[in-house]
C-alpha cells in the first residue's frame, strides 16, 4: 500500500478548512464594519444628546447619561477604540464633569467620522 503525500482525504479537509475560513472571515469582515460603523454613529449620537442634555441642565440629563454609557459598553466590549483610548472609561470620566475625558470622547467620534454628533469641548 503506497501513500502519497499532499494527497488524499487529510489533505482534502485541510484545503476544505482553509476555504471556509477564508470565506468566513472575508464574510464577516464587512458585516462586522457595518456594524462596527453603526455602533459608532450610535455612540456619537448618544454622546452628542447627553452633552445637550447636560449643557442645558434639563431633567433628561441622566437618561442621556445611561443611554451613551450603554453605547459605550458596546464600543469596549467590541475593541472600537482608537489609539489606546479607553471609550468606556473616558465616557464615564465625562459624564462625571471631567472635561479632559470628554475631549477625549469627542475626539474619538471626530477620528470615527462622525464629528458633527458632538460637540466640541472648551
Amino acid at each position: 500500500m503506497s501513500m502519497r503525500h499532499g494527497c488524499g482525504v487529510g489533505a482534502g479537509v485541510r484545503a476544505a478548512a482553509v476555504v471556509v475560513a477564508a470565506v468566513l472571515m472575508s464574510g464577516c469582515s464587512s458585516d462586522d464594519s457595518a456594524r462596527d460603523k453603526a455602533w459608532q454613529q450610535e455612540y456619537c449620537a448618544k454622546l452628542g444628546d447627553w452633552q445637550g442634555e447636560a449643557r442645558a441642565r434639563t431633567a433628561n440629563t441622566a437618561s442621556a447619561a445611561e443611554a451613551v454609557i450603554y453605547a459605550s459598553k458596546k464600543l469596549d466590549k467590541a475593541g472600537l477604540e482608537h489609539g489606546g483610548t479607553r471609550i468606556l472609561d473616558d465616557t464615564v470620566n465625562a459624564i462625571a464633569g471631567d472635561t479632559g475625558a470628554e475631549g477625549r470622547a469627542v475626539s474619538y467620534c471626530d477620528s470615527a467620522g462622525f464629528e458633527t454628533s458632538v460637540d466640541s469641548v472648551g
